[in-house]
């Protein structure tokens, strides 16, 4: 539970009318009844409005311990039990046994019904006090990793930065772009826009024709066959996509969702498929690089907070690029920025991995305890 101003990433504005709203206390359970069964909810450690979709719970008691029930309601176990009991359940479990939900909605009538473990009040500050301890150092571990991973990420775009702005001489002159949103260029290369060195493609494609999606992690990727929910897939909301082509995508594109697809397929018309005679991991960097710097939301608002919108292909292709003048150097510069990359993403990669083991044992030690068995301490 946190203040919706450190909320990172885009989602839906805050009502200006906030009558509706309902308060959350300090020491309250925070419940989203639409994503419970993906896991969101928390002890809040703040007063504030939070939406009507939210429930807050405490326990009726004085004497039991608001924690122990935190630390229930975070167990897969329990999320799982809510299977159906929405209102319009969407859900998907992951591989790694994640649960995803669209947009459901559990009545706290039917969620007052569940039948959870409850301890003696003296187990169960015992049980929470151990769990505080070893989540802290759980969680501990998990910061720093994290913080290797944000490193890691800023190194990344540093280099691309670095490398499509100046190229990979760092003694290479400058000169002022003129650009708002761009700065300084090298002065050896050509200033142009999009659209004169990309052209938009309309591709066809078979109904039966894998289906893709450009992703804010830089790739297109293969849509998970088993992912539930509403995928627009009629004929004249899709268009065809080839291995080597560039994918823009409109609506995601500040939150660096722009890539050259390893696969044929068929993708939303939301994105722009593009070709270009220049290198296109050159553009695809460059475009990522703005994505970076902020700079699409700052040229285009988008309809939900904090991002933008090009879906329109007017605003993409008017979109400036500086870009090297020969194909030998935009060749080269893309080499070096593909090997560094791979070599930072495959660290991230197993930074990531140990996240995931650590959450996996958090929810074990969880488990384990509030049902009882790990044994706690005799009175």
């Amino acid at each position: 539970v946190i203040p919706y101003d450190e909320k990172e990433g885009g989602g839906n504005k805050p009502k200006e009318d906030v009558s509706a709203y309902r308060l959350a206390y300090p020491g309250d359970i925070v419940m989203n009844s639409m994503n419970i069964l993906s896991g969101s909810v928390g002890l809040s450690r703040y007063f504030g409005c939070v939406s009507p979709v939210y429930y807050m719970l405490r326990p009726y008691s004085n004497e039991d311990d608001v924690r122990y029930f935190n630390y229930i309601f975070q167990t897969t176990v329990f999320q799982k039990s809510l299977f159906g009991l929405g209102n319009g359940i969407l859900i998907k479990e992951s591989g790694n046994g994640k649960l995803n939900t669209i947009r459901m909605r559990i009545p706290m009538d039917k969620f007052g019904d569940l039948v959870v473990p409850v301890a003696t009040a003296y187990e169960q500050r015992i049980i929470s006090d151990i769990l505080d301890a070893k989540c802290a150092e759980i969680d501990s571990l998990a910061v720093d990793i994290q913080s290797q991973i944000d490193t890691l990420e800023q190194y990344k775009r540093s280099i691309i930065t670095e490398a499509v702005t100046k190229g990979l001489n760092p003694a290479v002159e400058m000169k002022e772009s003129r650009i708002f949103y761009i700065g300084p260029v090298n002065a050896t290369w050509r200033l142009t826009k999009i659209g004169y060195i990309c052209t938009k493609l309309s591709r066809y494609f078979e109904a039966e024709d894998t289906a893709l999606v450009c992703s804010n992690q830089g790739k297109v990727l293969i849509r998970d066959a088993d992912a539930v929910g509403k995928m627009v897939s009629e004929d004249n909301a899709m268009q065809g996509i080839h291995e080597g082509d560039i994918a823009i995508h409109g609506m995601d594109t500040w939150h660096g969702a722009i890539a050259i697809s390893d696969f044929k397929g068929k993708i939303t018309r939301v994105v722009h498929v593009c070709d270009s005679t220049a290198d296109k991991r050159f553009i695809v960097y460059y475009l990522q690089h703005l994505a970076f710097q902020g700079v699409y939301k700052l040229i285009s608002n988008g309809v939900r907070g904090n991002t933008s919108d090009f879906r329109s292909w007017d605003k993409v292709k008017d979109i400036y690029i500086n870009l090297p003048t020969t194909n030998e150097e935009q060749t080269s510069i893309c080499d070096y920025l593909d090997e560094a990359c791979r070599k930072a993403e495959e660290i991230i990669y197993k930074k990531r991995e140990q996240l995931v083991v650590l959450e996996e044992y958090k929810k074990s030690l969880i488990y384990e305890y509030v049902t009882g068995k790990k044994e706690v301490p005799a009175q």
